[in-house]
């Protein structure tokens, strides 16, 4: 059914009515990534679980092939096994979103993030029974492919309507949104090893039902969030906003049709810079913890020359401590960054914003990075959590830049198509890094001169990135749909004559409620986060 008759789902039921308040909707989109966000905290369950047999210590089967471990109940998990859980479903997010994508736009946010909640709490569902039984092809199947098409539908539910409605603050909303996703693990992390922990004992791991306890709360929040979804009226635009002045050089005031899209050269150029900033940064993040131990040694515990290869138990039981606040720290800025560089896109436009992070990124890498190896600590700290937040700035400020190229019609969709590039990323930088790390350390290569030709080949990439975001120009007019006059309103960053906005953008009661339902998991995060990073102080 369609229109005012149709199912609560259908989108004719999710525009906003008059006295609608537009920052009830960042609230609904924090609420799903906050919850999909844990993907990348799914390394907490990696070590119970390739002992979920054997529970104090793993069983290990020798001769144990990959097709053996899909289905053995007698030998316990590798974690080269369970990794591959964390490869499929970022791939499937890629490609998910990259399938369905038009279809969101079609459908709208609510049916898509009530859609992506069943995929993704449904998936870890069935992954916990695939635990229970000890069956590891229940886990890919599960938290793998039904749960990566969660993780693309509800990664990209939110772009086009926030969008839509922050025309003055493109780069700031879906700043906002995207900054939950990099903070689910923040969250979901801290969490599971509390669930872990209480529900373990003497017959099992705890991880089982950790997962079917964080479905539960996860649905919750992530239905409490498609079903709050609100989309625009046509032509709404904020009370008493204009358009800049050079709106039409830095704003397309045309849409492009998601079936040419990918016919022009922007999207490819965009897709590149997406590929080469993520791929410079997700290499060197999976490997930060022990890269710091490996550089710095005893110097990270007062032990200033002890090698990291000559550690005792207790020495790498204090250096893995300092190496996981390192990465605390890193959360935190690439959490950070998410919102900081996407608002500052706002400012200065997005192309300037990528010049910016992909210069600076490139100074950092290819010059900063190998002068401060083995030298200052905190500098050396500091730069990789600059980096880690110009990972994130790129990440949450890409939407914003197609909605600037390609009008705002169709930019879920083509936001979809594009995250290819960062399944490809999560391959190729993780590849290249531990590759090179692996063959250095082969050779014989002391520890501490280990990264430096990592840190050119990433400086290398960001440079080519640059050069990609330099040949970005606006896109042909051939591309331009022909049915239609240039976009008015929220669509288009210009305000449309038929709707204005008529309610205040003041935070009433409902809208501190909303914002206070997903605040105060992110300050427990923050909390629970800064309490790991503050060993770095010491």
């Amino acid at each position: 059914m369609n229109g005012a008759n149709g199912g609560v789902l259908d989108r004719a039921r999710t525009v906003a009515g008059p006295g609608f308040n537009r920052w009830l909707v960042p609230p609904c989109a924090l609420a799903i990534h906050l919850c999909i966000g844990m993907a990348y905290g799914f390394s907490v369950f990696w070590l119970p679980l390739s002992r979920s047999i054997g529970i104090k210590d793993s069983v290990v089967c020798k001769s144990m092939t990959l097709i053996d471990a899909l289905a053995t109940t007698t030998c316990d998990w590798r974690v080269s096994d369970l990794v591959i859980t964390y490869s499929i479903f970022f791939v499937v997010l890629g490609a998910a979103a990259a399938i369905w994508g038009g279809w969101l736009e079609r459908a709208g946010p609510r049916k898509a993030g009530v859609v992506a909640a069943c995929c993704w709490c449904g998936g870890m569902g069935i992954a916990a029974i695939g635990i229970s039984i000890h069956q590891l092809w229940l886990i890919w199947l599960g938290s793998g492919l039904i749960g990566g098409i969660g993780l693309g539908l509800g990664y990209i539910s939110p772009v086009s309507t926030l969008i839509k409605w922050f025309p003055d603050r493109r780069g700031m909303a879906t700043g906002m949104a995207i900054m939950g996703f990099g903070g689910g693990a923040m969250i979901g992390s801290p969490l599971a090893d509390m669930l872990m922990k209480h529900f373990a004992g003497p017959t099992g791991v705890g991880v089982w039902q950790t997962f079917l306890v964080l479905a539960a709360i996860y649905f919750v929040f992530m239905m409490a969030g498609a079903l709050g979804y609100r989309v625009p009226a046509e032509g709404w635009a904020p009370a008493g906003w204009a358009p800049p002045a050079t709106a039409s050089a830095r704003i397309s005031r045309f849409h492009v049709h998601l079936k040419d899209a990918h016919k022009t050269p922007q999207f490819w150029l965009i897709w590149a810079v997406l590929l080469l900033n993520v791929s410079a940064s997700i290499g060197i993040i999976g490997v930060a913890s022990p890269m710091l131990q490996e550089i710095f040694g005893g110097r990270l515990i007062d032990a200033p020359h002890v090698l990291f290869t000559a550690f005792d138990d207790s020495q790498k039981k204090a250096a893995a401590a300092v190496g996981a606040g390192f990465v605390g720290a890193i959360s935190l800025f690439n959490i950070g960054g998410r919102f900081f560089w996407a608002s500052l896109s706002d400012r200065i436009g997005r192309k300037a914003l990528y010049f910016t992070i992909l210069a600076l990124g490139a100074v950092l890498y290819g010059v900063a990075a190998p002068a401060l190896a083995g030298g200052s600590i905190g500098l050396f700290i500091l730069t990789f959590c600059i980096c880690a937040s110009m990972y994130g700035g790129g990440f949450s400020t890409v939407p914003a830049y197609l909605a600037d190229i390609f009008g705002t019609r169709f930019v879920g969709a083509i936001h979809g198509r594009l995250l290819t590039a960062w399944s490809t990323a999560g391959v190729l930088g993780p590849l290249v890094v531990a590759n090179m790390r692996d063959h250095r350390i082969a050779a014989g290569i002391p520890r501490v001169e280990v990264y430096q030709p990592i840190y050119w080949t990433l400086a290398a990439m960001l440079v080519v990135g640059f050069v990609c975001n330099l040949l970005i120009k606006p896109v042909d007019a051939r591309f331009h749909m022909k049915d239609e006059a240039p976009a008015q309103g929220a669509a288009a960053g210009e305000p449309g004559p038929s709707v204005t906005a008529t309610p205040s953008d003041r935070f009433g009661g409902m809208v501190l409620l909303a914002w206070a339902a997903v605040c105060l998991p992110i300050a427990w995060g923050v909390y629970e986060t800064l309490i790991k990073a503050a060993v770095l102080l010491k």
